[in-house]
């Protein structure tokens, strides 16, 4: 009977009589492979993946493969050289012709105290064994692996394992496991049939370095075949027509080729993982005959479908969430079916009050809605009525941690990833027309301007036009969602039946012109929105929308919000709630200085460029110079805003009579996170509108003009232009005579919004 041992990754090939193939395979010892590195000798490795299945061709005379014969010359030929210069002795292993195995004597060996040897326990068992100590002249005393201790004799010994020293008999079992675990019986008969053939002499040590430089050889051509395979598929998909292009998960089925899919994903954001990742992209980029850039990177992936025409790739680089996991999904359920409202008592009906919600056309979450009337006494009385929020998610929960990890709604020209999972914001926390829902309401009560006024004014050092407020819990039914196009077109329709949003129109103007006698800066502007249908089409479909800020809808609706932020912020100084109380400093701006420039986006460009950054003070309001008040809280949106909802859970722990769940401290630290968060999405934003705008640009006619009016000079006659029929900044060569505020023509040379590139020319 044969028996095979390979032993620190060495194989030991023993036969009385040459064997015939079929049991080959039917006995294999118990040695393989065993790790060495705490001091008992080489670290050792065995495995042949890459071999089977592939490579075995039965036939007559024996086993053949088409590459193994010539991987064993060339292994046996390094060797040659390689065995020369071993220190290591190693015990030798010769094949006759007819497979009998020559100089293989254990005996010859000196016994000490450790070595791992087998030996012969009866006619039928070969055990594994620890040599311990003499046993009188000849003898040794042994630990064998069933945990017997015995006398053997030398003729009883078969095998001394080589390398090993010091063994430690405990391992014994481990080292058994090892072995049959990495064991691999093709690749032995191989080995063993080669030599056979060949009448080769080699040790046991060198057939295990046979065993290494095979397997690297083996390993290089499955990772050959393998990366040829995947470059086919990418010059496959390359090839076809964009319709027919392999959807993205199909390059994820397989793993071998989902890592290489995503090795070319990283180089592309430039988000690498490994230097493995990027010598492999690097690789499939050069074998595809493309250079070894990011933007090569994007272009494949394009090509193949991979990603679609207009990637975001900013929205891949940030790696900002777009959606919610499954658990949030089913916590977001879990409150709209199982929450109570733990104001329900405390509630002001509110219903009877006509209630209008003014947002843009495409807005999902309705935070906020606005309700006025006249009093007897002729002041007016306004109510900013906030989705309640707080409604739904508590301090501490696992949508609250969630949603301050995100820290706000994205909204991009193709998509919005709201704060709240959709349905909760939606369906729960948002404001819907016609329905009985929760709001946190703030009343004021303005003060009149007419003579009156100036005169208590003057009196009483009055410094707000607030007369009186109060914030209370409420319920409320919204009457009207309107656009700010259609709330523009009812005030100039001047609707007797609409009466209330006169009202608020007139309360707005009102608030417009005590702010700026406050000193506050006008900084409204023209603003571009655009939506994008069907982004992941080569060609979608972009509407642009460009809105000024002046329009009397977009007015009511911002006094209304910088009311209620005021009202917050000295409803929180009066009874000591800690809050995100935000100011600007002015910097000393005089307005006088800007008189020369037209009113407007010019004067407004001028003035932006001198503000200091917005601070944010959590014990007491600070004063905001731009907005001209002494204290403001962002409260209007706590749907989309995170800062918001802390807000929120701030005063409504004051309305239960309970202590606010945060401190300034943790106010502080919170919003540090969710500040930074909040930037990048800001540039986000602001990166994927310009995308947009560049593209729309790209694909209007050639021959069309814009105008633009010149905002400030940059260089010579190289002019910062506002194109007002976009809503977009750009800078192109003007001629001599035009000025700051002139309003010049000028055409879209060329447009490329991957790289960011606009070129624009003056249409003379």
């Amino acid at each position: 009977m044969m028996t095979v041992r390979a032993v620190n990754t060495c194989y030991l090939l023993r036969s009385g009589s040459p064997p015939p193939l079929s049991s080959f395979c039917c006995r294999f010892n118990h040695f393989s492979s065993l790790d060495l590195s705490r001091g008992y000798g080489l670290q050792l490795r065995l495995r042949f993946p890459a071999l089977r299945g592939e490579l075995v061709n039965f036939g007559h005379g024996g086993v053949r493969s088409c590459c193994f014969h010539s991987l064993l010359e060339s292994a046996m030929a390094e060797l040659a050289s390689y065995g020369r210069r071993r220190r290591v002795p190693a015990v030798a292993v010769k094949l006759t012709s007819s497979g009998e195995l020559l100089d293989d004597k254990p005996g010859s060996q000196t016994l000490v105290e450790g070595l791992l040897l087998e030996f012969k326990k009866d006619s039928d068992r070969l055990l594994l064994a620890v040599a311990q100590k003499p046993d009188g002249k000849k003898n040794w005393m042994v630990y064998d692996q069933n945990g017997v201790t015995s006398s053997i004799r030398p003729q009883q010994i078969t095998y001394i394992v080589p390398g090993v020293e010091k063994f430690d008999q405990t391992e014994i079992s481990s080292f058994i496991q090892k072995a049959e675990d990495n064991l691999d019986p093709s690749l032995l008969e191989f080995a063993w049939v080669e030599l056979l053939e060949n009448n080769k002499s080699v040790t046991a040590e060198e057939l295990a370095e046979v065993d290494e430089f095979m397997i690297k050889n083996l390993a290089k051509e499955a990772a050959d075949r393998e990366l040829n395979e995947f470059l086919q598929l990418l010059k496959s998909a390359k090839a076809m027509p964009s319709h027919a292009k392999p959807p993205k998960s199909s390059w994820m089925i397989e793993e071998k080729f989902q890592s290489k899919i995503q090795s070319i994903e990283a180089y592309a954001i430039d988000e690498f993982t490994s230097e493995d990742q990027k010598k492999t992209a690097g690789e499939i980029l050069k074998a595809m005959g493309m250079t070894k850039t990011s933007s090569s990177a994007v272009n494949l992936l394009i090509a193949i479908g991979y990603f679609p025409v207009h990637v975001n790739l900013d929205l891949l680089k940030l790696n900002i969430r777009t959606d919610h996991s499954e658990e949030m999904n089913l916590a977001a359920e879990n409150m709209l079916s199982e929450c109570p409202d733990p104001d329900h008592f405390e509630r002001q009906d509110l219903t009877h009050l006509k209630v209008y919600a003014i947002d843009v056309d495409e807005a999902d979450e309705l935070d906020d809605a606005l309700s006025a009337t006249k009093l007897q006494d002729g002041r007016i009385r306004v109510w900013i009525h906030v989705a309640d929020a707080t409604r739904y998610v508590q301090p501490g929960s696992f949508l609250d941690r969630e949603a301050m990890r995100r820290a706000t709604s994205v909204f991009l020209p193709t998509a919005t990833y709201p704060m709240f999972p959709e349905k909760l914001a939606m369906q729960g926390m948002s404001l819907k027309q016609g329905e009985i829902c929760n709001a946190v309401t703030v009343s004021v009560v303005l003060n009149s301007d007419g003579w009156l006024f100036l005169l208590l004014t003057i009196l009483l050092c009055w410094c707000t036009s607030i007369a009186e407020y109060s914030v209370d819990n409420s319920i409320i039914k919204p009457t009207y969602m309107l656009t700010y196009e259609s709330a523009s077109e009812l005030l100039n329709l001047n609707l007797e039946e609409e009466v209330e949003l006169r009202i608020l129109s007139e309360a707005a103007a009102l608030r417009l012109r005590w702010r700026r006698q406050q000193g506050a800066v006008d900084t409204q502007n023209i603003e571009t929105r655009i939506k994008v249908v069907n982004p992941d089409d080569p060609e979608p479909s972009i509407n642009l929308y460009v809105e000024n800020q002046a329009d009397h809808a977009m007015r009511l609706v911002t006094e209304m919000m910088v009311l209620c932020g005021e009202v917050i912020a000295t409803f929180g100084s009066q009874n000591n709630i800690p809050l995100p109380y935000r100011g600007q400093p002015q910097s000393n701006i005089d307005v006088s200085a800007f008189a020369h420039l037209p009113e407007g986006p010019v004067r407004t460009a001028a003035i932006i460029k001198i503000l200091r950054a917005a601070e944010i003070d959590f014990r007491k309001p600070i004063r905001h110079g731009i907005l001209g008040l002494p204290g403001y809280v962002q409260f209007t949106s706590p749907i989309r805003r995170y800062l918001d909802l802390l807000a929120h859970y701030q005063v409504k722990a004051f309305l239960r009579g309970d202590s606010p769940p945060f401190s300034a401290g943790q106010l502080e630290g919170a919003a540090a996170s969710v500040n930074m968060q909040t930037r990048l999405i800001r540039k986000l934003s602001s990166t994927s509108l310009r995308y947009w705008i560049i593209e729309y640009l790209r694909r209007q006619p050639k021959q069309r003009r814009y105008r633009a009016l010149i905002l400030r000079f940059i260089k010579d006659r190289v002019a910062a232009l506002l194109l007002v029929d976009v809503g977009f900044q750009a800078s192109a060569w003007v001629s001599t005579g035009s000025g700051i505020g002139d309003e010049v023509r000028v055409k879209v040379e060329e447009a490329r919004p991957r790289e960011d590139y606009i070129s624009l020319k003056e249409a003379l």
